[in-house]
């Protein structure tokens, strides 16, 4: 199994490093526009095979999209970083027109891959690459509701004082600082409702923190994060290859779902080997919904961004 990785920069070596090491896939490649560095990180984490004990073949492009041909899945992180008090929507207009370009050049050698895409903004980028391409809808996956329930279940593991792989959440609706819903309500810890344990107020905390867990790394590391980003998109590569069927929220395009049509955001879906298998029917409360409807609303707004590139 063959997996792609375009953008080697922290996310896309951080992407090749789990995926390796777990032996998710036999091959990784890694591509970049820089000349050669994509080549040094993959020679790089090669040079770790022995030590940690996998047999994953990594290998290093510059631009060569040939050397990607015949992937099961690629993977999209290339783009401008967020910087310090640069909001999602602000980089629209410099990675719409990179991602549309990736997208294009890796379909003309691997027509039958599965989309995972990255990049920010993640929700406009994953709609983008879906109406570029024209590809079914179940083969474009955006990645950010994963990487946003893992930090939602590390917040509540804080605040429970609880290990985290006892603790199950999700959280739906856009990739962003203000449109993203972390499901208190459905969360639990070790199937007992975390309603039991935390108080209203300290729930409140956590979704506060949760939605601006991005922004609060950036503010402490100067850049994106990409351990976390990282760990979400191998979890979702390693559904999707192995046929897993994990339930994993992902940015998904709706078609009258959750009361939205022509939008992708997130939701909770089951990933498999076709990539999107189904997307499922979380019973949402008439505050959630609310919230959910507000949320598709900004994403909207951020995609009439696109109507110069599409």
């Amino acid at each position: 199994m063959k997996v792609t990785i375009v953008g080697a920069g922290n996310v896309g070596a951080s992407c090749a490093e789990y995926i390796a090491i777990k032996g998710i896939a036999s091959e990784v490649v890694l591509l970049d526009i820089k000349e050669g560095f994509a080549e040094g990180k993959a020679l790089d984490l090669y040079q770790t095979a022995t030590t940690l004990g996998f047999n994953t073949k990594l290998v290093g492009v510059t631009n060569d999209y040939a050397a990607t041909a015949n992937s099961d899945v690629v993977v999209i992180t290339s783009g401008v970083p967020r910087k310090p008090g640069m909001t999602r929507e602000e980089l629209i207009g410099i990675n719409a027109g990179i991602v549309q370009t990736v997208v294009t050049n890796l379909l003309e050698h691997s027509p039958e891959t599965k989309v995972v895409v990255v990049s920010n903004p993640m929700d406009t980028m994953t709609y983008l690459a879906l109406k570029a391409t024209g590809l079914p809808k179940n083969r474009i996956i955006g990645m950010g509701g994963a990487l946003d329930s893992s930090r939602f279940k590390t917040y509540l593991s804080l605040a429970l004082d609880k290990p985290a792989n006892d603790i199950q959440g999700m959280v739906i609706g856009g990739h962003g600082d203000t449109t993203m819903i972390p499901l208190t309500r459905l969360a639990s810890y070790n199937g007992t409702p975390v309603h039991q344990f935390l108080s209203e107020a300290a729930l409140e905390k956590v979704a506060a923190d949760t939605m601006v867990g991005g922004a609060t790394l950036t503010k402490l590391l100067g850049t994106s994060a990409w351990y976390a980003p990282g760990a979400s998109v191998s979890y979702l590569v390693a559904s999707l290859l192995h046929d897993q069927n994990r339930m994993i929220p992902c940015s998904v395009y709706l078609e009258g779902e959750y009361g939205e049509s022509d939008i992708c955001i997130g939701v909770p879906c089951i990933i498999g080997k076709n990539g999107v298998e189904s997307i499922v029917d979380v019973k949402l409360d008439s505050a959630e919904q609310e919230k959910f409807q507000k949320s598709a609303a900004a994403v909207r707004t951020m995609n009439e961004a696109l109507k110069d590139v599409l």
